[in-house]
């Protein structure tokens, strides 16, 4: 029969090409995984971020894929110069399109390689602060101190004025005493409240001392180190902390206040 002589010879024609093409595609989709797991094991050994390391693993997987691709479809008897200009053409279109996501591609890797804040470390920026707890590709995740996240666009920190805190924040707590006050004694109290607080810090060591001679009061100033996640608890135990002691050692803490004086013109 002259229709079935011309179907099995079309499917011995086409079909060793097509076989040819699907062995050279698989083989390319195993050596993708295993040069991606090697590759992956070999980033682990080297001082970089996660991200980036999942992004060039899975950079060398999509390069060998394309590669066993374009090897397949020339098994296929098909012309791989006018394949790469259309795709060319549909990525340009594809990129403006996603030219949103692109940039935040692009601002990600960048805070990646510069590194201008790193996870665990509480920064502030356009109005909002936090802990970094995430750096992705496309965004970063902070951590608000009500427990709340933050999800930032990599393209939005990019060229804003960051404030990085690292992992330790310096309070500054005020308290006013009264004219008549030992300063010495009470300067003292203030040294023995911050030692015995265990989440203030000895290096840097705290700053105390007279920092304004008020119209009622005069003003000291504390300034010691905490950890950024204890920021709030220390500040609220300190500032419990000197108003009973100072209350117990008989320290005036004055509040405003402004004499006036009736002259009389008779």
């Amino acid at each position: 029969m002259p229709g079935m002589d011309s179907l099995i010879g079309y499917v011995i024609h086409y079909g060793f090409q097509v076989l040819g093409a699907a062995i050279v595609f698989g083989a390319g989709v195993l050596v993708a995984r295993w040069v991606g797991k090697l590759t992956q094991q070999w980033l682990e050994h080297q001082d970089m971020e996660p991200p980036v390391r999942m992004l060039l693993a899975k950079a060398v997987q999509i390069v060998i894929l394309l590669f066993a691709t374009m090897a397949s479809l020339g098994q296929l008897g098909v012309q791989i110069a006018p394949l790469l200009a259309g795709i060319g053409v549909a990525g340009l279109g594809v990129g403006l399109a996603l030219q949103g996501v692109l940039s935040n591609l692009v601002a990600g890797l960048s805070i990646i390689f510069t590194k201008p804040y790193r996870v665990g470390e509480q920064i502030s920026l356009l109005g909002v602060q936090g802990d970094v707890v995430a750096i992705g590709i496309f965004s970063t995740t902070l951590l608000h101190p009500d427990r709340s996240s933050i999800v930032i666009p990599n393209r939005k920190i990019v060229g804003e004025i960051l404030h990085n805190f690292g992992t330790i924040r310096q309070l500054h707590l005020q308290v006013g005493v009264a004219y008549r006050t030992n300063l010495s004694e009470a300067l003292a109290l203030v040294r023995e409240i911050l030692v015995q607080n265990p989440g203030v810090l000895t290096d840097p060591a705290p700053l105390v001392g007279v920092s304004q001679l008020g119209d009622s009061a005069i003003t000291i100033s504390i300034a010691p180190w905490t950890s950024a996640v204890n920021v709030a608890r220390v500040q609220g135990e300190l500032n419990q902390a000197i108003v009973e002691r100072f209350l117990a050692a008989q320290i005036e803490i004055p509040f405003p206040q402004h004499e006036v004086r009736m002259l009389s013109t008779v």
